[in-house]
Parts: C-alpha cells; sequence; structure tokens
C-alpha cells in the first residue's frame, strides 16, 4: 500500500512540476478570410469571409488550434435541361448563392524569432455548404498550412495565414485554398 501511494505521490509530484515548464499561454485570432473552393466542376469560386481562431499551448512549441471559418459567395453550377421531346438533351447552368462553414481542429508547431513567429498547421474536422438551389451537404474536412505572426505590440499581432482545405461535398472531392489576415491577442 506504502509503495502504490509513493508512486502516485511521485507521478503527482513530477506531473506538477512539468506542468511548470509548459508555459500556459495562447492566442485569439480574428480577421478577414478568401476562399477559392470547386463546389462544381463548371469554374471555381472566390469567396469571402471571417476566420476565428483559438489557440492553447501544450509545450513551448506545439499548440492545440481550434479554427472555425465561414465564406459566403455564389457558384455556378449545371443540371440537365428539360425540353421538348425529340429536341435532345442538354445542360443548363445557374448561379447559386453559396455559404460554407468549417470547424477544424488540430496541433500547430511555432517558435518565436524576434518580432515574428512563423508556424505550420495541420487541422480536421467538419465542414458545411449550403448552395440554396443546388441543395446543401456536410463532410469531413483537412486543412494543412501556416503563417506567420507580426508582433505590433506585446499582446498584439497581425497574423498572415494560408490553409490547403480539402472537403467532399456533393460526392466529389473540393481542393481549396484559404487565405487569412487578421488580429491576434495574446495571453
Amino acid at each position: 500500500m506504502r509503495r502504490i501511494a509513493a508512486v502516485l505521490f511521485s507521478l503527482f509530484l513530477f506531473a506538477v512540476c512539468a506542468s511548470a515548464q509548459v508555459p500556459t499561454s495562447g492566442n485569439v485570432f480574428f480577421g478577414y478570410s478568401f476562399y477559392s473552393t470547386s463546389l462544381s466542376s463548371i469554374d471555381r469560386a472566390n469567396t469571402n469571409g471571417w476566420d476565428a481562431a483559438f489557440e492553447g499551448k501544450v509545450l513551448p512549441h506545439v499548440g492545440l488550434v481550434a479554427d472555425i471559418t465561414g465564406h459566403y459567395g455564389s457558384q455556378n453550377f449545371s443540371t440537365p435541361c428539360t425540353v421538348p421531346v425529340g429536341a435532345g438533351g442538354g445542360t443548363c447552368f445557374f448561379n447559386a448563392d453559396v455559404s460554407e462553414h468549417n470547424v477544424l481542429f488540430g496541433p500547430r508547431v511555432s517558435v518565436s524569432v524576434g518580432k515574428i513567429r512563423p508556424f505550420a498547421e495541420f487541422m480536421f474536422g467538419v465542414g458545411h455548404v449550403n448552395a440554396n438551389a443546388a441543395g446543401s451537404d456536410t463532410s469531413f474536412a483537412t486543412a494543412l498550412g501556416g503563417g506567420i505572426d507580426y508582433k505590433i505590440i506585446r499582446p498584439v499581432a497581425w497574423r498572415l495565414e494560408g490553409d490547403y482545405v480539402t472537403t467532399r461535398f456533393f460526392g466529389a472531392t473540393q481542393n481549396n485554398v484559404q487565405l487569412s489576415t487578421g488580429i491576434v491577442v495574446r495571453f
């Protein structure tokens, strides 16, 4: 019994010492986001929106990130045309308003060098798209990317970030580019 108590006490003591070595810091980001997506095979849509993220440090150079985005615009879609009998078939095109929201989580690796903090990240989660007349869909989403934070004053920085986001809406894979910029508040 004493051995078990000694082992538990030692583990508790080591955990307290280890937690003192990890900075309890993080940051919050909010800003503008540009998103290039291909929901249909006709063309790519360039949408605009917002990006919000929260990062909590778990090790000195490693943090866990929660990233939420919303993008809005329009996309061209195709549909079979209804034509009179004997006139043949065809394809008709229509434009639909599109909104896409992604909620992603994952690790971020960063290092501070003077006023800049470059970082790389890999995130996964869920995406949801609503294309009005074309319908809506939800899919698994992944993002791989990185960026740079530039310190303006002690708790405030400016972020430039780029991510390669993959989704699978309407049974097809979309390879998307997301570029974001905005304010970072560190704590």
